[in-house]
């Protein structure tokens, strides 16, 4: 037992110098804390009011504008290729390749594949009790698919076209769909939609597209597009855009006479072309995704920001001033809110929704007060009988929103 006792007061001696200069070390260390705690806590207290002072006066904000944002502008950019949207919509599916073999607008008929069905449709307006459209169903007809919004300008000069054709030519084998592919939010509305169309005067059957599935299928990526399906359901013509409405006009009789030899047409339409003004301004659109030609005070992002006018605004160009929250889909007016552009065109047009007035200048000069109810509409703001440049500054009330400029 006096042995056991012995090894193990030695076995436990031998660490006890180890924890010694341990404690040792440790209360040096200690105490060198505490002569420079002073300084420390000095240094801190320097640094956190440093830090203070830019935030207090908002100087963080100025400095990230100051900043390029490289990332946003390189994920911009692959997000809204042709190349990412053809690849994320299905523009490569087997099932719709022939379409490739067609061109834009060429001048004659040509088999561009099986039509796609009209598909995805979320609601089916102008059809008895909202049945939808089925296009082997029609075989026989003559079918004209025309994919459009309602508060695309360019689809609303192309309109009265379509229901020309719908209204002449409905009697001789011809059914216009038109599948109504949204661009913004509030086009997804069935309310909206079913409104707009009834005020547009579009009697014939409406697709609301909201997923644009249908789009997707006919490879589609314009605003207005109209697609020819003859008797049979093969595609035979495309056309982008405005204009060539004589040119369709004389294809869809074409595929009429094709589909019944003996067919009595009636006389043309007589409408014309109505061609695009050349080197009017093209759309702008007021929302942090697709702004264009923007110059002035750098934009703040989804919160309201005051801006300022630049000293003069340039052609195709626009501004802000006074107060504004700028949004992925629109820009919201608040006080002293003002908004500028320069443009070429016979009349602008702008959609706005919410509830107050806007008081429009052309030229510095007073023109015309708007009353804004509601859903967002497009609302005419200049009407001239030629095109003309002239800078357009609107003061709309605080809230009302806006969304896109178009001219004619």
């Amino acid at each position: 037992m006096l042995g056991g006792l012995i090894t193990a007061v030695s076995g436990t001696a031998v660490p006890l110098p180890v924890f010694a200069r341990a404690r040792r070390r440790v209360g040096a260390r200690v105490a060198a804390f505490r002569t420079r705690a002073r300084g420390l806590r000095i240094a801190a207290g320097t640094l956190v009011i440093v830090l203070a002072f830019p935030l207090a006066f908002d100087a963080t904000t100025a400095l990230q504008r100051a900043l390029p944002n490289h990332t946003a502008a390189a994920q911009k950019k692959s997000e809204d290729s042709d190349t990412a949207r053809q690849q994320l919509s299905g523009f490569y599916d087997d099932s719709n390749k022939e379409l490739s073999a067609c061109e834009d607008g060429v001048n004659e008929l040509r088999p561009c594949g099986h039509a796609p069905p009209v598909s995805g449709i979320t609601t089916w307006l102008n059809t008895p009790d909202g049945q939808p459209v089925d296009l082997t169903a029609l075989r026989g007809k003559v079918v004209l698919i025309d994919f459009w919004a309602y508060s695309c300008i360019d689809c609303r000069r192309g309109l009265p076209h379509v229901k020309d054709w719908d209204r002449v030519y409905k009697g001789s084998g011809l059914q216009v769909i038109g599948v109504h592919s949204p661009e913004f939010a509030f086009e997804k509305d069935p309310g909206n939609v079913a409104d707009q169309t009834r005020e547009l005067g579009v009697r014939y059957p409406v697709a609301l597209d909201d997923r644009l599935d249908t789009w997707n299928a006919y490879r589609n990526r314009f605003r207005p597009a109209k697609y020819l399906i003859d008797a049979n359901g093969t595609v035979r013509h495309f056309t982008f855009g405005e204009g060539r409405y004589d040119q369709t006009e004389d294809l869809i009789r074409t595929l009429l006479r094709q589909a019944d030899p003996g067919v009595e047409l009636p006389p043309r339409t007589g409408r014309g072309n109505d061609r695009p003004t050349a080197g009017r301004t093209p759309e702008r659109y007021l929302n942090t995704l697709r702004l264009r030609g923007y110059t002035g005070t750098p934009l703040t992002l989804g919160r309201p920001a005051a801006y300022r006018f630049p000293a003069a605004v340039p052609l195709n160009g626009l501004s802000l001033d006074g107060t504004w929250t700028a949004a992925y889909e629109q820009f919201t007016a608040g006080d002293n809110a003002r908004l500028a552009i320069t443009y070429r065109a016979k009349n602008a047009n702008l959609v706005l929704a919410g509830e107050g007035r806007v008081t429009v200048f052309l030229d510095g000069r007073k023109t015309k007060t708007i009353q804004v109810h509601g859903a967002p509409t497009l609302y005419r703001l200049t009407d001239d009988a030629h095109p003309r440049k002239g800078r357009l500054e609107l003061r709309p009330a605080p809230g009302i929103q806006a969304f896109a400029f178009a001219f004619g």
